[in-house]
């Protein structure tokens, strides 16, 4: 334990000097994954409820649900303060839960795999709403919202899914992987997230529900790239060392070794657990990943 602790604190360390040296570029938005390599939720997911199924009833029972979560006036700011969409923005509010004040300046290697994974999560939602179009419920019934400066900018911009929810369920998982003591409080607000959409009047439930799956899919993809791996091993050792906590999953003591360079000869998943020789699926042996059927 001692020595993995060591080990721990050197990867936070040596993810700071590159900060300091100017090797993590905090400004670069380069995805993990380009938008065909992420999961296509045309292919997957079905299409959104038609207007004439009982699907949609209970869309339109929601969207009145959301209507009376405004008279809540403490509900209806949090829905509005839920609508950045910037990534800074969203950390600061992330931060209560997390335990921990969350930005570019205080945790940079927490934020480098934040800002990079929620981007390329929220790729996964382009194709579905240039696909189905689908109008949101304010323009529907020609209604207001909560958020009347974005009303125009969004108007034609397609429902389904929602790109705020899957921006905010992506940072909770995100989070919850580098603070596993703090998952009850950041699902919460990363759920609430979504349902403030609803409560603004932008997306139905169905937008939001679809848009935690593709986040969650999203999720599972960004586990099968290296360079993810490695900046989530040294986000997780970030928080270690500011906290004084040593991190003891095996797995994450698995993708340490990764960043620092490190292969294993052994066959391997991606979460650096050893299998045999003919195991099936995708495998790294001898720094190289395949896909074993």
């Amino acid at each position: 334990m001692k020595k993995y602790f060591l080990m721990t604190a050197a990867i936070a360390f040596a993810a700071m000097n590159a900060q300091a040296q100017g090797d993590i570029d905090l400004d670069n938005e380069a995805m993990y994954f380009e938008i065909d390599d992420m999961p296509n939720a045309v292919v997957w997911l079905p299409a959104p409820p038609d207007t004439t199924s009982t699907q949609f009833v209970y869309d339109i029972t929601q969207y009145l649900w959301g209507k009376t979560q405004r008279l809540d006036s403490a509900r209806a700011q949090q829905a509005i303060d839920n609508a950045v969409e910037e990534i800074p923005e969203m950390l600061e509010q992330f931060s209560l839960p997390f335990g921990m004040e969350l930005s570019k300046e205080k945790t940079p290697a927490i934020y480098h795999v934040i800002y990079r994974g929620v981007l390329t999560a929220r790729l996964a939602a382009t194709k579905p709403k240039t696909e189905y179009q689908r109008k949101r419920p304010y323009s529907r019934f020609c209604e207001p919202t909560l958020l009347p400066e974005g009303e125009e900018r969004l108007r034609l911009n397609g429902s389904y899914p929602s790109g705020h929810t899957v921006r905010g369920w992506a940072m909770a998982l995100l989070l919850c992987e580098i603070n596993p003591d703090a998952q009850d409080d950041l699902l919460t607000l990363g759920y609430e997230w979504g349902q403030s959409r609803v409560i603004a009047g932008y997306h139905w439930q169905s937008d939001v529900d679809a848009s935690r799956m593709v986040a969650a899919a999203s999720y599972a993809r960004l586990h099968t790239n290296a360079e993810f791996l490695a900046d989530m091993a040294a986000a997780r050792a970030e928080y270690a060392a500011l906290t004084g906590q040593p991190v003891e999953s095996k797995a994450i003591e698995k993708e340490s070794q990764l960043s620092s360079g490190l292969r294993s000869t052994r066959p391997h998943r991606v979460d650096g657990i050893p299998v045999s020789r003919d195991a099936r699926g995708i495998v790294i042996e001898d720094s190289r990943k395949s896909l074993r059927k």
